[in-house]
């Protein structure tokens, strides 16, 4: 999530300071805050289904509702390049380990 903050602050040429950084990243940080606490991630953060997309639909939903709170943007291609990527970043890297360790992906985590 952090990483995805990086990229897009760097590629619209803002200003690499602390303030702006946190300002850009913590609507989404709140969002995956709830994502894990809805989901209760912490009994399987592993499983694709239902906390790998629980986390990730919090992760934008909150994160999206708090930047247009916070008089951010969120014009239709940032929502669709966040939710793509924070889909990557968060559902990718379960359904690698599902992969690697040899497991089968099942919706039933």
């Amino acid at each position: 999530m952090l990483v995805f903050v990086a990229i897009g602050r760097a590629s619209h040429e803002e200003a690499a300071s602390l303030a702006g950084f946190a300002n850009t990243a913590w609507p989404f940080l709140v969002g995956l805050g709830a994502g894990w606490g809805v989901t209760r991630a912490w009994r399987g953060a592993d499983a694709l289904m239902p906390v790998g997309v629980g986390v990730w639909v919090c992760a934008v939903a909150v994160g999206m509702v708090l930047r247009v709170l916070a008089g951010q943007g969120t014009a239709v291609a940032f929502v669709i390049v966040a939710s793509s990527f924070l889909g990557l970043a968060l559902l990718g890297w379960r359904l690698l380990a599902r992969v690697v360790g040899g497991r089968k992906v099942s919706s039933a985590g």
